[in-house]
């Protein structure tokens, strides 16, 4: 940050990296220091060695230990600019980032292969993502979170508020997004749980949308300890008591059990609500997807609303290429200066 204040006006410049997570190449530079006083320590040593000082300077006549220092120190300068030029370091446009007022959604969608059953046309998974796509539609001012989950959850993505990219993310899950098939969902709440600041004990909800063929039992458990860190799990069933067969996408034919006979995948309801129930939240079972919608919506309109910052349309005025520059400066001029000093004539 930097200020410059006079009796007129203050600026504030608010420099921000964009890629702080990349600090951790700070300590390649330092290793390269290290190893830089390492050298010049063997380069003493050897010359001890050798003993005959007449000699040692006959030998060592055109090196340079200058040249030799300036060079590290130029490659060690472009090192370090080169990292700050990863890190990309940005100051707000004049646009201000909008203030928007919604709550955290963690979205945890079941991406098994039972989510192929054709019991509701074309299948489970398909009907599952155009909810999802209808009800972001209905949540402008929402940030949401994206959990694939099958016999283990996968963060897809992280809370935000641009809901193009959730919608795209949202088109391409399906169950080769997670290779571990199975249907966990106390795995699915626990994953969905880390997208949300632990020091916030309201305006955030996990909504579970599943068949309910849970492998495990301790859905109904992990739902309890969310409850108690203020988090209202809804739940969407998707499929049909009657059940339909999977028709596996490798071969075209429906899948069969280790004894041969065809799998029959249902919906489990009960799992759906007892989850939902636990922390006050509501089980909707989808059939109509604009009903389905609305009451969800309905739903999420009881939940406390926040103000927080939406920087994805905030301009930046990114500065790495001046960095990158100077580096490239840097690394060229090291490039030209000699080891060695010129032969007299």
């Amino acid at each position: 940050m930097i200020f410059v204040n006079n009796a007129r006006k203050t600026i504030y410049l608010n420099f921000r990296f964009q890629h702080k997570e990349m600090i951790w190449l700070l300590a390649a530079l330092a290793i390269l220091v290290l190893l830089f006083f390492i050298v010049i320590q063997w380069k003493k040593k050897v010359r001890k060695r050798i003993g005959d000082e007449k000699l040692v300077r006959i030998l060592t006549s055109r090196y340079s230990p200058r040249f030799f220092t300036t060079k590290f120190v130029m490659f060690s300068a472009a090192f370090l600019l080169g990292i700050v030029a990863v890190m990309n370091p940005r100051l707000p446009g004049q646009a201000e980032a909008v203030t928007r007022k919604g709550i955290d959604v963690a979205i945890a969608l079941d991406v098994s292969k039972s989510m192929l059953a054709a019991d509701m046309p074309p299948s489970r998974l398909e009907r599952a993502r155009q909810f999802v796509s209808k009800l972001m539609s209905e949540m402008p001012d929402d940030r949401i979170a994206l959990i694939l989950f099958a016999g283990k959850a996968y963060m897809q993505m992280p809370l935000t508020t641009d809901h193009g990219a959730a919608r795209m993310f949202v088109n391409a899950a399906g169950p080769a997004a997670v290779p571990q098939q199975g249907t966990v969902i106390a795995d699915a709440l626990e994953m969905s749980a880390r997208v949300f600041d632990p020091q916030e004990k309201r305006f955030k909800t996990i909504i579970v949308i599943s068949d309910g063929e849970d492998h495990e039992e301790n859905a109904v458990k992990k739902a309890g300890e969310l409850a108690e860190e203020g988090v209202m799990i809804n739940t969407v069933g998707i499929g049909s008591p009657e059940g339909a067969e999977i028709i596996d996408p490798a071969t075209g034919f429906p899948k069969k059990d280790d004894a041969g006979n065809t799998v029959v995948s249902k919906l489990n309801e009960e799992t759906l609500k007892e989850v939902a129930a636990v922390t006050n939240g509501v089980y909707i079972r989808l059939q109509n997807s604009d009903e389905a919608v609305k009451q969800m919506k309905a739903q999420l309109a009881q939940i406390d609303r926040k103000a927080f910052g939406d920087v994805s349309q905030m301009n930046f005025k990114t500065y790495y290429m001046w960095f990158a520059g100077i580096m490239l400066v840097l690394l060229l001029a090291e490039i030209l200066i000699p080891e060695r000093k010129k032969q007299a004539a």
